[in-house]
């Protein structure tokens, strides 16, 4: 286990607003009843980069950001099963290019989506616990990844439908998983994080022949020699509590669990002995009344900023790359009042969204400077 390295002393952001950028509220809409868990802007297909999708009840849906704060429903995706709540969604495509909406959630099945048809295109059956998350592989985008309940992380292809490696057993998470993440420019690596306070960094390098033959395989996907990987190459405490998201910054990882504050951090491997060595925390991202777990933040294409809601309805954005760390804006509205579950930023970060507990979603556009 990666213990944290006694070294310098982490640089703590200020949360005093440097009206860097000024964000308004455009729109809000009320899409239901039920909890909204997830929004996620489409970075996959630069057509669509303006198209977002929400996961929440038993229904996925997609809209687009239009000019003066305009919001279009595309379409309606809702399961057939009205006791489904879905929980994440990812933006994945085929191997052809088809837009495709990846959506999982408490029942477990995950939902592979046609967009261009809004019919399911394959369901896949094997996680044995409720889907947390799921992630898609920014430089091959018909591989994604799932984290679950059932203390494991499956990576699929999308395309044929094929469970290739199951991240679980001996070195795996010891409680549920509740966040994953593609490593963006090393194919090979992941990274996980959840319930038994710790994130792990997975490799697939000696399992790649596998990924490759889940394209070409023609049998049935239940035939595939779907293989186990049981020993991460890294296990990081960073935190002393739920870890429920983390997402790769180059080779660094920023997470956070219930304690109010984001953490930047470098995992220091030791070549000769997998999973151990130390972490280097580099900076904190403080996050007032962020103290309850299943709060997600997300960051612009470009990882400049990390935008993340609390559980008063307020978002606070935040410059990652700076140090010490800047904080960009403070977004607040007299009607925001619920727990916000996660945020997307749009491509440049001009636009924000979020979607709520209560079932709605803001949009906060940035405010042109005079």
């Amino acid at each position: 286990m990666a213990k944290i390295s006694l070294g310098s002393e982490p640089v703590v952001g200020s949360l005093t607003p440097s009206k860097k950028r000024e964000y308004r509220v455009t729109n809000r809409l009320q899409e239901g009843k039920r909890p909204i868990y997830a929004v996620v802007f489409n970075f996959i297909d630069s057509r669509y980069f303006n198209v977002f999708a929400t996961a929440g009840g038993n229904r996925v849906t997609v809209y687009q950001c239009l000019e003066g704060g305009v919001i279009a429903v595309l379409q309606s995706y809702i399961d057939e099963d009205k006791d489904e709540s879905f929980y994440t969604v990812s933006w994945a495509c085929n191997i052809d290019g088809t837009p495709f909406l990846v959506a999982g959630g408490l029942n477990g099945v995950i939902r592979v989506i046609d967009a261009g048809s809004e019919k399911i295109y394959k369901s896949f059956v094997g996680h044995g616990d409720s889907i947390n998350e799921i992630k898609t592989q920014p430089l091959k985008p018909s591989l994604v990844v799932s984290a679950s309940k059932d203390e494991s992380v499956r990576l699929w292809n999308v395309h044929t439908g094929i469970c290739i490696l199951i991240f679980a057993g001996a070195g795996g998470h010891r409680n549920e998983v509740l966040s994953v993440d593609f490593h963006p420019s090393d194919m090979h690596r992941i990274a996980s994080c959840g319930m038994d306070n710790t994130v792990k960094i997975w490799s697939m390098k000696e399992f790649w022949t596998y990924v490759e033959k889940s394209f070409t395989w023609t049998d049935l996907p239940s035939k595939f020699p779907t293989k186990y990987v049981q020993f991460p190459t890294f296990i990081a405490s960073v935190h002393t509590n739920y870890v429920d998201c983390n997402r790769w910054i180059g080779d660094f990882l920023l997470s956070k669990s219930v304690d109010n504050e984001i953490v930047l951090w470098e995992p220091k491997m030791k070549e000769q002995s997998p999973g151990e060595g130390s972490v280097d925390i580099l900076q904190k991202y403080p996050v007032p009344e962020c103290d309850i777990w299943f709060i997600k933040f997300s960051c612009d294409f470009h990882y400049k900023a990390a935008a993340i809601g609390n559980r008063e309805g307020k978002i606070y954005v935040w410059e990652i790359q700076s140090s010490p760390p800047v904080l960009i804006s403070r977004l607040s509205h007299v009607q925001s009042k619920s727990a916000i579950r996660q945020t997307a930023m749009s491509f440049d970060g001009s636009t924000i969204l979020c979607c709520c507990e209560d079932g709605t979603i803001w949009r906060w556009d940035v405010v042109a400077s005079s």
